[in-house]
């Protein structure tokens, strides 16, 4: 027997009706979800405890949304160890189902969260390591970095040493897959003869006995990678060791916002090459520095932090571009490449492999105001939209 026309449309509507509501509920809790690799705990916990401050000021900045929808931020310790690394950013993937995952400070943890990130569908974003293989012939479309490749900021030292015409270099580094990168890139533009090359352990925090090997060997300058509690162990060393005056210190990631409250005056007179400082004069970059200070009790960031606070900007643009769509990854790729956000360096582009084509400034500790610890001022321009030196091996292209 045939139901009424009736009965069948309002069987038909209550059907959409009810689909509607059902559905309700799973729109109302959509949210972006960023998985966070850094770390937070040991002697290394003070870079991750300033990344994560940062992408907490960047959340502040977007009103905790993206397009609209809630933000969602899940923190993993790595803990420095490539192993450990894996495993969060398996756990962010598999149990939290994030969008992105992004941070990472080591070399060697971003070779195996990278790849497990970028397998298994999902966006990378780093926001600190930059081994060479992922410029390179290993770059992949799911991978962005808003740092920089390892080898370009000693790459900038190099250039400014040779420039300097000094010669009989000393040099230092962690054995790792960033300490290699390090000294690499300074080769690449430093041609003078370099006396020693001597890598330490990982985290190690006692240098006594490779500074006495480096006194005996009498160089005119020293130049060295030690970022985190690394660098704030040899800074007070070097200081103490009396080794300031007699061979003059130049250095990547070693002095900066995080260890220059530890060292002191240790720091004073120190010459560094980056792409970012707290001085650097930009919108984005004041708003930056002067919003950190006030959420953090007057400290100033690092540019760990602002390349964080960069990373979180990024994604927010690619989610915009898509009007919120995370299904729809290839916009958002392609939104990403546009890098069109307001970055804490001011221009902001990306070489075809994915990482930022940028300038590299000569910075040097000077005395802060009165009462205050030493600051970092940027002297120089030593590259102006510097691309990295292995994007010719990706095969990217767009």
């Amino acid at each position: 027997m045939r139901k009424p026309r009736n009965l069948i449309r309002k069987a038909i509507l209550a059907g959409i009706v009810g689909s509607l509501f059902a559905a309700a509920p799973a729109l109302a809790q959509q949210k972006v979800k960023i998985g966070f690799i850094t770390t937070l705990s040991g002697p290394q916990g003070v870079i991750g405890n300033d990344m994560r401050n940062s992408v907490e000021l960047a959340l502040d900045h977007l009103g905790r949304k993206m397009a609209g929808l809630p933000v969602e931020v899940i923190y993993g310790d790595d803990q420095v160890k490539p192993d450990v690394g894996k495993q969060v950013a398996d756990e962010m993937l598999k149990k939290h189902q994030v969008n992105f995952v992004a941070g990472v400070i080591w070399s060697n943890v971003m070779l195996a969260v990278s790849p497990t990130v970028t397998s298994a569908g999902t966006l990378m974003v780093g926001t600190n390591a930059g081994p060479n293989q992922l410029a390179g012939k290993d770059c992949n479309e799911r991978h962005f970095t808003t740092s920089w490749q390892n080898d370009q900021t000693p790459e900038a030292m190099g250039k400014y040493m040779q420039d300097a015409g000094l010669n009989d270099v000393y040099v230092m580094a962690p054995n790792y897959a960033a300490g290699k990168d390090m000294v690499n890139g300074f080769k690449r533009y430093f041609k003078g003869r370099i006396v020693d090359e001597v890598y330490t352990r990982l985290g190690q925090t006692d240098y006594q006995a490779e500074l006495s090997q480096l006194r005996a060997k009498n160089p005119k300058a020293v130049f060295v990678f030690y970022p985190g509690g690394m660098g704030i162990s040899f800074l007070r060393q070097y200081s103490e060791a009396g080794l300031r005056g007699q061979f003059p210190l130049y250095s990547v990631y070693t002095v900066d916002e995080l260890s220059i409250p530890a060292v002191k005056h240790a720091a004073l007179g120190q010459l560094e090459t980056r792409y970012w400082s707290p001085d650097l004069k930009n919108p984005a970059n004041q708003k930056f520095v002067g919003d950190y200070q006030k959420k953090y009790g007057g400290k100033l960031p690092s540019f760990y932090g602002a390349q964080s606070y960069d990373g979180i900007m990024l994604i927010d643009s690619a989610v915009r571009a898509v009007k919120g769509n995370l299904a729809d990854q290839k916009g958002m790729i392609a939104a990403m490449r546009k890098a069109d956000f307001a970055s804490t360096r001011g221009k902001f582009a990306f070489n075809n492999n994915h990482h930022p084509i940028q300038n590299f400034y000569l910075l040097k500790a000077v005395a802060g105001p009165a009462g205050k610890d030493p600051v970092m001022e940027i002297q120089k321009t030593v590259f102006a939209n510097h691309k990295d030196s292995f994007y010719k091996e990706c095969p990217m292209k767009w």
